[in-house]
């Protein structure tokens, strides 16, 4: 039975072999760039995302979590699509689609005179099929299922999970465009589009959309928004086509047949005596994208189209999680102005140097194979080896892996009931703990305290400081979660 050692040790080594291998450094450098791998990953200070830990240096060897599939407006491309998403739930990614392609229901089909069905119900196909297939025999697949606004069938999309037992192997989001967003604004209507020839299939009041999606997101979770328009004014290699959807999780907006590679900083691990040290995020960012850089090759793709996609753009997706404790050690609330204006300093701090160490690669390896016509080239700048190097994910699995806060989000609970295996225990951050006995307001009543309180706000013999800087979720307001994502 592999312990946690033995796994590091060896997704350290399986991917620092990629240096000898591949790049033709002695087996003393591999070594070397191998313990650094692994010390950074026993520190928690930098985890690779669940695929790469789970299969690297083993007989599976597909280490990405997050791709994007094509769906085409045909029977046979459609089918085959459902193909390929079983053989890369099986390899252990999820996958993202639109279907915003498929023409709507009751469209005529002119080969046969019949009518279609319209994409969802070929969204529950896909739905079904993802049932069936375990990720590496692990754990079920996840999907992404995006429409655009304009899609003649937006209203069925935007209630197909309505009743939460349709489509449980998908999160599903709206594809919102400039347009429709302008039409918001002016609180008129904006037309729809047939995708089976581009023309114009009726209008909606944009508002009542708008609405509705805000309703059902309130409701159930879904649907999520994507505005595509920003998207892919911002996509790198626009000679390749236009971004249509995103990973299964959102953070990772992909053309077809991309997939990507993730791994995130633990910022937690980077405040030492009440401040950030900037050199050993620097450090770490470094060794990130050298890690995940080498991932891209020591990958083993379910799709041979994946593996050119991704081979020619090498995107790799580096963030960050600790971010909520991070701020706890600093004494900054969650919900400040200075914790918006922090959180734009260090991501633009590891947005910079990832960028500046993919350069350096770039000279030492080449640029990625499309980086001719790229945004980048296009601008005059030098090149890179990666045309995407960071990302925001949620953490999920790692994030508890490091024993941190998950990705950007505060903080769900101080202290709350965990059931596991029959027994329930009582869950208490760290951090408080710590906190609180160093500072000497901590009694063993106090976890039970705050849980029958519900909230360590106005808990008495909680200092107030404290309090602000331990604010939870639910408790912290809707603009403040919105401005630290867009930070």
């Amino acid at each position: 039975m592999e312990d946690a050692k033995g796994m590091l040790m060896r997704v350290a080594s399986s991917i620092a072999e990629i240096d000898e291998q591949v790049y033709h450094k002695s087996s003393a450098e591999a070594a070397q760039l191998a313990r650094a791998f692994y010390d950074s990953m026993a520190a928690c200070e930098f985890l690779p995302n669940s695929p790469t830990l789970m299969n690297a240096g083993t007989p599976i060897k597909q280490l990405s979590a997050c791709f994007v599939l094509p769906v085409e407006d045909d029977m046979e491309q459609i089918f085959e699509s459902l193909k390929n998403t079983a053989m890369v739930h099986k390899s252990g990614g999820g996958t993202g689609f639109s279907f915003s392609r498929l023409r709507p229901k009751n469209d005529i089909v002119a080969s046969t005179g019949g009518e279609a069905s319209g994409p969802i119900s070929f969204m529950r196909i896909f739905n079904a099929a993802t049932e069936e297939v375990k990720q590496g025999g692990k754990r079920r697949g996840a999907n992404m299922g995006i429409l655009r606004v304009d899609h003649p069938d937006i209203l069925e999309f935007i209630a197909c999970k309505d009743d939460q037992k349709q489509l449980n192997n998908f999160n599903i989001s709206v594809a919102i465009t400039d347009e429709f967003m302008q039409a918001l604004k002016e609180d008129r209507s904006y037309t729809l589009i047939n995708p089976k020839d581009h023309s114009a299939a009726g209008t909606l009041e944009a508002r009542p959309v708008f609405e509705q999606i805000v309703h059902q997101a309130w409701k159930n979770g879904g649907p999520g928004v994507i505005f595509i328009d920003r998207i892919n004014a911002a996509n790198p290699t626009p000679q390749l086509g236009e971004i249509e959807s995103t990973n299964p999780c959102g953070e990772q907006p992909l053309l077809p047949y991309e997939s990507c590679n993730l791994g995130s900083l633990n910022l937690e691990k980077f405040v030492r005596d009440g401040r950030f040290d900037h050199a050993a995020l620097r450090q770490t960012v470094q060794l990130a994208v050298h890690f995940l850089d080498n991932v891209i090759d020591a990958n083993d793709y379910p799709l041979p189209q994946i593996a050119e996609m991704t081979r020619a753009n090498r995107k790799i997706g580096l963030g960050v999680m600790g971010w909520a404790n991070a701020l706890i050690l600093l004494g900054i609330p969650y919900n400040s102005e200075e914790a918006v204006a922090k959180a734009r300093e260090i991501m633009a701090f590891i947005e910079e140097t990832a960028q500046a160490y993919s350069r350096q690669l770039a000279v030492e390896r080449g640029a990625f194979a499309n980086f001719s016509g790229s945004r980048y080239a296009l601008r005059g700048e030098a090149p890179l080896r990666n045309a995407t190097v960071t990302t925001i994910a949620p953490t999920g699995t790692i994030s508890m892996l490091a024993n941190t806060s998950s990705g950007i989000e505060p903080l769900f609970g101080v202290v709350y009931r965990s059931v596991r295996a029959d027994s329930e225990f009582i869950e208490l951050n760290a951090l408080f703990e710590k906190i609180a006995r160093k500072r000497g307001f901590w009694t063993d009543d106090l976890p039970e305290k705050v849980l029958t309180a519900g909230s360590i706000q106005g808990v008495a013999g909680i200092p107030e400081d404290v309090q602000r800087v331990f604010a939870t979720s639910s408790e912290i307001e809707a603009r403040y979660h919105i401005e630290m994502q867009a930070a």
